[in-house]
């Protein structure tokens, strides 16, 4: 009689072992590609940190290669954040086909956005989940390249600045106190990138907070640049306005106003690793992109057409023509593409 007693009791031991196996699932083991951005060891301390929790969780960063090119922001820093990281544990490899035998999911930080067209040329075959650090690419073109793979890969991946997630950015979205959001305007600091738009190095920290207020349906962007700042104002297809100011001479620091039918709000001066963090572990962890690729299109349409008003002495540019433009480019760059 002892046998059965002795027999459901293994079972029994065997089903709690199996739910416990279910709530501690093992952790997504993350790559970085690209350790020249100061967001490499931010990242990985705070996914890897004993306090880990959330989304956060479940989450370690295992290995890391250096990559770079010869932009000043990346060849002077690569070692620094190489060595920062390996000290955290992490592994150093050098290739991205080593990184990808490694890892579940995959940042891509490269500071320089020249060459992620073709770092996700490498990363998208194997099919694991990416988050593109700003900005996707180098050129509207390019970025269009970048969603077209990913789509032939079916890969999931997004792609957002930090100021996007910000709590006091955040906050400017409540309805109850603000109503709704009829203008906006942000600004922040702002310097360039020679070979990629003006914008998209580091104004688009400003112009992602933009559209997190404003919303996507931009049709026209002009743009006045000038050697203390860059301005460009966009009309939304409702009639609204909402405008990015560079700061490059002054106090430079990030804000945003929200103009809303029953206040006029400001905030926006927070950048968040941690909540940028949060969104890629949610990411990483469901599949679902906290920013729609639709979006994160046109907010790189809108930084190429600032680009092209410049050229065209400040006039208002259809973002629709250059989405056009680019849409063309990318598709005649597709079929150069080694197959």
């Amino acid at each position: 009689m002892k046998f059965p007693i002795l027999l459901s009791t293994a079972i029994a031991s065997l089903f709690t072992f199996s739910l416990g196996a279910q709530e501690s699932p093992k952790p997504l083991r993350a790559g970085i590609i690209g350790l020249d951005t100061s967001h490499v060891p931010a990242f990985t301390k705070l996914f890897n940190g004993p306090k880990a929790d959330g989304d956060l969780a479940g989450i370690k960063v295992v290995a890391g290669y250096p990559g770079g090119t010869d932009m000043p922001a990346s060849k002077d820093r690569v070692a620094k954040f190489t060595e920062q990281v390996r000290e955290m544990g992490v592994e150093i490899v050098t290739s991205i086909p080593a990184l990808l035998e490694k890892v579940d999911v995959v940042l891509l930080e490269s500071v320089d956005g020249r060459i992620h067209l073709e770092e996700c040329r490498q990363v998208f075959p194997s099919g694991k989940p990416v988050f593109i650090d700003k900005p996707v690419a180098s050129t509207l073109a390019e970025t269009i390249l970048v969603f077209e793979l990913a789509k032939q890969h079916h890969v999931s991946f997004f792609s957002s600045s930090s100021s996007r997630f910000g709590d006091d950015l955040r906050s400017l979205l409540n309805t109850e106190t603000i109503g709704e959001i009829v203008g906006a305007t942000t600004w922040g600091p702002c310097s360039y990138q020679s070979g990629t738009p003006d914008l998209f190095f580091y104004a688009i920290h400003g112009v992602e907070s933009l559209f997190t207020l404003m919303g996507p349906g931009c049709t026209t962007v002009s743009r006045t640049k000038t050697p203390s700042h860059d301005q460009s104002t966009g009309v939304w297809k409702d009639g609204r306005i909402g405008t990015y100011r560079g700061i490059l001479k002054g106090k430079s620091e990030f804000g945003a106003t929200a103009y809303g039918t029953k206040t006029v709000a400001h905030g926006g001066k927070m950048i968040s690793y941690e909540a940028l963090c949060r969104q890629i572990g949610k990411f990483f962890h469901t599949g679902v992109a906290p920013v729609s690729n639709e979006e994160t299109l046109e907010i790189f349409a809108f930084m190429e057409a600032a680009d092209e008003s410049v050229r065209q002495g400040g006039k208002p540019v259809d973002i629709s023509s250059v989405l056009s433009k680019a849409k063309l480019e990318a598709a005649q760059k597709l079929n150069q593409l080694p197959k």
